[in-house]
């Protein structure tokens, strides 16, 4: 959903991040897809599309499958369309990456 740029200036600050946007084998997957891949890679997701991400999150937790955690942006504070979204979700994910550095399983939920 967000630009690559965002996950090349967290990598450029020492993160192991990746965006979905920049991988052409994963931008046209479901968003099911999507998570599996993330759950594959041991990475977070993060999205606006919360209804979807949270119910196959839910799923997984119903299963007894912890995931690697969803940042769910909300879109009315980081539009798209705004110059300055890029920047302040690089800064409010390094934050968040600094808080919680292990790649441990722990279905966290993190709003932004």
């Amino acid at each position: 959903m967000y630009p690559a740029a965002i996950a090349e200036q967290l990598r450029l600050r020492g993160s192991d991040v990746d965006a979905v946007t920049a991988r052409a084998e994963l931008r046209s997957l479901p968003d099911a897809d999507v998570f599996a891949a993330a759950l594959a890679e041991r990475r977070a997701v993060v999205s606006e599309n919360i209804g979807d991400f949270t119910s196959l999150a839910g799923a997984a937790d119903q299963r007894g499958h912890a995931h690697y955690g969803l940042i769910l942006v909300d879109p009315a504070k980081y539009p798209r369309g705004n110059k300055r979204t890029v920047g302040h979700m690089v800064t409010q994910l390094e934050r968040l990456l600094h808080d919680h550095p292990g790649d441990d399983a722990t279905s966290l939920r993190h709003w932004l």
